[in-house]
């Protein structure tokens, strides 16, 4: 990679690891105090209760600021909100999580594993919404490893989706015949340990190289069908403003791509990357859509609401794609305050995934009934804004089948019998032709 291709990427410093996190250890991390503050953001604090956002929004959380005391007290406030920082004072190494948590053995025994697996990268601002001492908190589930990766259960598979076999360029998948996979780095700010790249991502199988991106570009060229490009990786905002201006330079100078998408979780664990500047350059390329990765409420902080306002104030229509993911978001309760907060946030709640099965996933796969089960209780009981599309993208390369709970009953006569969402049985004059 040339000096200035490593330039387009704040984050292409995977490995080593890096080592300049300034996290302080202050002696009283160990007190119940301390532990009940930060296990729970107080209610009176919520800038998502009735009225949160009325008058004055809070920058932040009480949890954030108690984290910060902690663990940054000599870091200011240009710093901690200065994405670059963020992104160079990522907590990866099994030292620089024992500073700020207070790990289980069979965590400690997963991390002294974890050269052979997905890396560890979280930043300090998703760090502060992580529990110190609950392992079981749903945030802390997902970005800090379990022994339960190492084992294959039936079914899964390093690439269960069967992207490679669709790829006919590297870092480019054409599964669909209008539209693209463009995936132009393999660099997370946080990994999440469901990643369906864990495969690839954090190792440095995809780097943001012109020739590269050229390659993929000139065969978007060569397939007029294609008028859709979405970009993914890894996470395309961990590339350099001006990396990802000439990306969406490129595809916006082919005549028959007609609109572009961005897959990013950002917005949840990098808020900080949605600055003014990024949005004034994401604004030239419309029609731009974004599809934003949200998990469960405690993401909807007062940094996202303003990393999305940005986004939305853009003109950027904003999704949200959720995976389904066992004792994180798998209730109705959890559900539903997700996806009432992102409509609070302008972010339509897009997709709900069913976890797909890649190697070592198993603990975090809920049945698909329990899908279902939260769709059902979602339908009808809330806004039709607020209900995803329930999916399973096919393993083997089936693409995206929607799921639904049942609702045509049947037939009787004329009629067309159908289920609502009370469970009752309505008739549609339907003849038969």
């Amino acid at each position: 990679m040339t000096s200035s291709e490593a330039d387009a990427c704040s984050f292409c410093d995977e490995e080593p690891p890096g080592t300049t996190s300034q996290i302080f250890t202050p002696p009283r991390l160990r007190s119940p105090v301390y532990r009940e503050k930060h296990r729970r953001v107080p209610a009176d604090r919520d800038p998502f209760s009735p009225g949160g956002f009325s008058g004055r929004c809070p920058r932040t959380t009480f949890q954030t600021r108690a984290f910060r005391r902690t663990f940054y007290p000599d870091v200011t406030d240009k710093d901690w909100n200065n994405w670059h920082w963020q992104a160079r004072n990522r907590i990866r190494t099994p030292d620089q999580l024992e500073q700020v948590l207070l790990l289980a053995d069979e965590e400690r025994e997963a991390l002294s594993q974890a050269k052979s697996m997905l890396p560890v990268s979280i930043t300090p601002y998703y760090m502060s919404l992580v529990s110190r001492d609950d392992r079981s908190q749903p945030l802390r589930r997902t970005v800090i490893p379990s022994t339960q990766e190492f084992y294959r259960a039936k079914g899964e598979a390093d690439d269960p989706l069967g992207e490679d076999g669709d790829s006919p360029v590297p870092g480019l998948v054409h599964r669909y015949p209008d539209r693209v996979l463009l995936l132009v780095t393999d660099v997370c700010s946080s990994y999440c340990r469901y990643c369906t790249r864990s495969r690839m991502v954090g190792h440095g199988h995809i780097a943001p190289q012109e020739a590269r991106l050229e390659h993929a570009f000139e065969y978007i060229r060569s397939k007029p069908a294609i008028r859709d490009v979405l970009i993914s990786g890894g996470d395309p905002l961990a590339l350099s403003d001006e990396r990802l201006d000439w990306i969406l330079t490129s595809l916006g100078e082919i005549p028959h791509v007609e609109f572009v998408r961005i897959g990013t979780k950002m917005p949840a664990v990098l808020p900080q990357r949605i600055t003014p500047a990024l949005c004034r350059m994401l604004r030239k390329h419309h029609p731009l859509w974004m599809s934003l990765h949200f998990i469960h409420p405690d993401e909807c902080t007062p940094e996202s609401f303003l990393a999305c306002t940005r986004l939305a104030d853009a003109g950027i229509p904003l999704g949200s794609q959720t995976v389904l993911l066992k004792e994180v978001n798998d209730n109705l309760e959890t559900m539903k305050k997700l996806v009432h907060r992102l409509l609070m946030m302008r972010v339509r709640p897009y997709y709900l995934y069913q976890c797909d099965p890649i190697s070592g996933s198993e603990h975090f796969r809920t049945p698909v009934s329990k899908g279902l089960e939260i769709i059902a209780g979602l339908r009808g009981f809330t806004t039709g804004y607020a209900v995803p599309n329930y999916v399973i993208d096919a393993p083997g390369g089936g693409g995206k089948i929607p799921l639904q709970p049942a609702t045509v009953m049947g037939r009787e006569g004329d009629d067309l019998l159908l289920r609502n969402y009370q469970g009752n049985i309505y008739r549609y004059p339907d003849p038969s032709q």
